[in-house]
């Protein structure tokens, strides 16, 4: 009897289930998807709107394919076990399409899905054996053909009116229009004023003071008006005042008034448990408590769900699919987990289990899906911590705590809120909230974590007082403060109609601020709001507006790059209907119901392309050109004092002089200048408007250059420089200024920006470099840059070392007269002409040996890496290059006209280029054939010197070098 093979997507998968199946199957890795969409081409059918995709077998997979194909025609049975949702099924249904030709019976291909990788489960779901489910392939095809059409007919616009290289999303651009949509609301956000009065008060029976927020005049509740909500209606502040004069009039009677207590209310108010997580609920928990962006959430997820090795058990899996929107939970796990909470005590068991209920639309989709749970209880944290890595704990112990939490008791809390008034001319109301934990229920487990924080608080925090020889009675007493201000926030025991003495007031000014911009758990939260996407996406969505460079993160936070908004800009205004968030939202419906298999995924599909081909057609003509955009500005150039017009470049938009040409200098031949200077006058006035320049040169040097102001003026000059140089050109007065638009682009600078570098001092002159955008992309510069006399220090992101501003020299360049530059390059200093780009001049160190191949001088090189080479400086003509340094000494014994210097760990040699055995053997080419000798052999071989002294280590003084260890620590 055969064996049977098993197919999932990863080797740490494969691994476990292969240990709970046993040695009648194989268990084998697709490694992820093995079929796509072509990426050279569309691959939908649209001419006939079919929509049928072209799908081949992805580049790279051919030799995963064809190894589970021979597997497959020797199996008596193929399970396909990719993981149990929408894409899982399409992986399922790819390696159908490429397995059933390999088998004779094709009943025997069939797929297995689990919700956890446990033995119980894996065993179960073979026992449960299925076809594939067509629904839920067709509303992951569907899915995958929206997001083809959109990103291969959008693109390109973008690619044409913008710059090459960037990318539309169905899902992603909606994304990205929340973030600039929320910048444009920072933006445009007018702050509010408003005044708060708070009123420090005591009991006349004791002093414990307390403090209570003014809250109205007579009943009558204080507000301030705060603008209008979406749907138009009035939103105001609650218990604020308007302005200063009126909390001026407020704060005089308060401080006549007579205080006391109108009421006390004393309730229980309970906090119910929350729901196990879905996968969008945990990337937002996991960002806000963990700090964990939502690929990292779902990397250390995904591993904690294929197993980990757990002592002499081996590898378990040790939580549930993490990707999910349901909350449902087996009756099997509840049982389990109320059997553990039941171990805690009796008050923190419910009476019988509670049960969650999520969207409507996510339980109809998914619902024999489970939330994110542990596979078993019993796997607490603190018992396989020390099998976890520190992201892995901490994950686990967040999933594992909220799912036995979910199944605890309420949390009860003696809630009193104590009404004051203070009575003079009016009534003025004050109100103040406390609130005290009476029993913590499902909030055991976050209460134990609070009390070990503060445990090793106070232990630091005494261990850092006895490390000190005095003791500092101050300080002691601020460290015991803690207890007592949670002492002091507690209210004291009042009663209706007791008399209060005023100790301060406290009026407050206050701005509304304009709301926050999103990070990754509030960007995820709001598109499961609105219904964009779903969670399994959120993560490849996030990636790909980061890569794509239309946000940057700063102190955590999406702030859109210049690119981003005008991108979005674009998009929104050309395709209103596509990019909306309530259609995206929409769509995400209508792949439900094809998962549902209620409607049709070619009917879905054709609904769509009829908008998008609209818009598209739309856009095609009239989509704003922003490569050619030249917008005036009130800006004037630093050179020349002409107005500065706003371009748009490969990196975003800057200014440039509005002086500035591309037009060609015209040449002025001697013949017709001599023949009819008027005609040729004529020719140039009609081809350009005077200021203009009149040069002379040779062979690109430049012998003669004036500026004319009219007809007559050319021609004197014009005549002038066919005297000192042999070729005379006309061209326009063109100015090449440029200064970047830092208003449009965020500070990389900033704290918190994730390109913000460590502070770096200028090498020039000392002051700190400041990040900048450049057409290359940011890089360090000094502060001086743009300066005059400008520092123009600057360094590359990938380079260690600083570039220093050029460094003339009174050596002249060669070719044009002018003088030489010391220059710092991507490979180290090097010397060129100052007249760059027009004079390429770079002065190279030249060796005293002529090229072997074609007589031309041979100079020192260096490679990427920085070694060095010598190369004819006729390369590419002539290929001749050299790793070992040419010496101007003839062989006396073969003749050869130089010989080669050869350095190894005996010493150095000076060896004949014929004397192939004492030359250091070169690697062959892959595929190359072998190299016959062209001179007859030689033995000529000296030593000019012994090997080179080993340098002496000397150990450091830990004493001088402890501080350096313990600030990197």
């Amino acid at each position: 009897m055969g064996k049977s093979l098993v197919i999932v997507e990863s080797p740490a998968k494969a691994k476990t289930i292969g240990k709970y199946l046993g040695s009648d199957y194989v268990v084998e890795a697709s490694i992820g998807h093995i079929m796509d969409l072509p990426k050279n081409d569309i691959g939908v059918e649209l001419k006939k709107r079919t929509f049928e995709p072209t799908l081949i077998v992805s580049p790279g997979k051919e030799k995963v394919v064809d190894r589970l194909k021979k597997l497959a025609s020797k199996a008596d049975m193929v399970y396909l076990a990719p993981d149990p949702d929408r894409e899982g099924e399409a992986i399922a249904a790819h390696l159908s399409i490429q397995l059933l030709p390999m088998m004779k019976d094709k009943s025997k291909v069939r797929r297995v899905t689990f919700n956890e990788i446990t033995k119980k489960a894996v065993q179960a779901a073979f026992l449960h054996a299925r076809d594939i489910d067509e629904d839920l392939v067709d509303a992951q095809q569907t899915r995958r053909v929206l997001d083809r059409l959109v990103g291969y007919q959008v693109s390109p616009l973008l690619w044409d009116k913008v710059r090459r290289g960037l990318s539309a999303g169905r899902v992603q651009t909606v994304a990205l229009r929340l973030i600039v949509e929320r910048e444009q609301e920072i933006n445009d956000f007018n702050p509010v004023e408003y005044w708060t009065i708070d009123a420090q008060l005591e009991p006349t029976a004791n002093k414990q003071s307390f403090t209570a927020r003014f809250v109205g005049v007579n009943g009558v509740p204080a507000r301030v008006a705060n603008g209008k909500d979406e749907e138009g209606k009035e939103v105001f502040l609650s218990n604020a005042l308007p302005e200063h004069e009126a909390v001026d009039e407020v704060v005089s009677e308060l401080k006549i008034a007579k205080w006391s207590v109108r009421s006390v209310e004393k309730k229980e108010r309970r906090s119910n448990p929350k729901a196990p997580f879905t996968t969008s609920k945990l990337q937002q928990d996991a960002a806000g408590r963990l700090g964990f962006n939502v690929r990292r959430t779902m990397g250390v997820a995904q591993r904690l769900y294929e197993g980990v090795e757990i002592g002499s058990e081996g590898t378990v899996g040790l939580i549930t699919y993490m990707r999910t929107d349901s909350t449902r939970v087996s009756a099997d796990a509840i049982a389990e987990a109320r059997e553990f909470i039941g171990k805690l005590g009796a008050k923190y068991l419910p009476a019988t289990p509670n049960e969650y209920v999520g969207k409507k639309q996510q339980v109809e989709a998914q619902g024999a899906h489970e939330a994110i749970r542990p596979t078993s209880v019993k796997y607490t944290p603190e018992s396989i911590r020390k099998y976890l890595s520190d992201e892995q704990f901490r994950l686990y112990k967040l999933i594992w705590q909220r799912f036995v939490s979910s199944q605890m008791t309420p949390a009860v809390f003696d809630q009193t809120t104590v009404d004051i008034v203070a009575q003079a001319k009016l009534a003025y109301d004050f109100r103040v909230t406390g609130s005290v934990l009476k029993f913590e229920g499902h909030l055991k487990f976050e209460e134990e974590d609070k009390r070990a924080r503060q445990a090793a608080k106070d232990k630091a925090a005494k261990e850092e007082t006895s490390a000190k020889p005095v003791v500092d009675a101050g300080a002691t007493a601020q460290a015991g403060s803690e207890d007592e201000d949670e002492a002091e926030a507690r209210l004291p025991e009042l009663s209706n109609g007791e008399a209060l003495r005023l100790q301060k007031l406290d009026p407050l000014q206050k701005f509304t601020q304009p709301p926050p911009r999103f990070n990754e758990a509030s960007l995820v939260k709001t598109l499961e709001e609105k219904g964009i996407g779903r969670p399994s996406t959120y993560a490849s969505i996030i990636n790909t507006i980061q890569d794509r460079d239309y946000v940057k993160k700063i102190q955590s936070k999406f702030v859109p790059t210049e690119i981003g908004t005008v991108v979005t800009k674009l998009l929104v205004k050309n395709f209103p209907y596509i990019f909306d968030t309530a259609y995206t939202a929409t769509l995400e419906g209508e792949l439900d119901a094809v998962e549902d298999g209620t409607e049709r995924w070619t009917d879905l599909l054709s609904g769509f392309y009829d908008h998008f081909e609209k818009e598209l057609n739309v856009a095609s003509d009239k989509m704003e050109d922003v490569k050619r955009m030249e917008q005036k500005t009130n800006e004037v150039c630093d050179n020349c004092g002409s107005p500065l017009i706003l371009k748009w470049g490969k990196f975003g938009s800057f200014y440039s002089c509005s002086n500035f040409t591309k037009v060609k200098p015209m040449t002025i031949a001697a013949g017709p200048w001599k023949k009819d200077s008027k005609a040729v006058t004529k020719k140039v006035t009609s081809a350009f408007a005077f200021p203009l320049i009149v040069k002379s040169t040779t062979e690109d040097v430049v012998e003669y250059s004036k500026e004319v102001g009219d007809a007559k003026e050319m021609a004197s000059a014009i005549a002038e420089a066919a005297v000192q140089g042999k070729k005379v050109t006309v061209e326009p007065i063109s100015c090449d200024f440029t200064k970047e638009n830092f208003a449009a682009k965020p500070d990389l600078s900033a704290p918190g920006a994730d390109e913000a570098p460590e502070e770096e001092a200028c090498d020039n002159c000392g002051r700190t470099m400041v990040l900048r955008n450049g057409p290359w992309g940011p890089f360090m510069a000094c502060p001086g840059y743009n300066e005059d006399p400008p520092c123009k220090t600057i360094r590359k992101l990938n380079q260690k070392v600083q570039q220093k501003p050029p460094v003339q020299l009174a050596e002249s360049c060669p070719k044009c007269g002018k003088p030489l530059l010391l220059r710092n390059g991507q490979y180290g200093e090097f010397i060129s002409c100052s007249g760059y780009p027009k004079c390429k001049y770079i002065k190279q160190e030249l060796l005293d040996v002529k090229c072997p191949k074609d007589g031309g001088d041979i100079a020192v090189r260096k490679t990427k890496r920085g070694d060095l080479f010598y190369g004819c400086v006729n390369y590419p003509k002539c290929d001749f290059a050299s790793n070992l340094k040419l010496v101007n000494q003839t062989c006396p014994k073969c003749d050869s006209a130089y010989v080669l210097e050869v350095v190894n760990d005996k010493g150095t040699y000076l060896v004949c280029p014929n004397n192939r055995e004492a030359l250091p053997k070169r690697r062959k080419k892959k595929g190359a054939p072998e190299e016959e000798p062209t001179t007859p052999p030689c033995t000529y071989e000296k030593k000019i010197a012994g090997p080179a002294p080993v340098p002496v280590i000397e150990r450091p003084d830990p004493e001088k070098t402890r501080a350096v260890v313990e600030s990197v620590a």
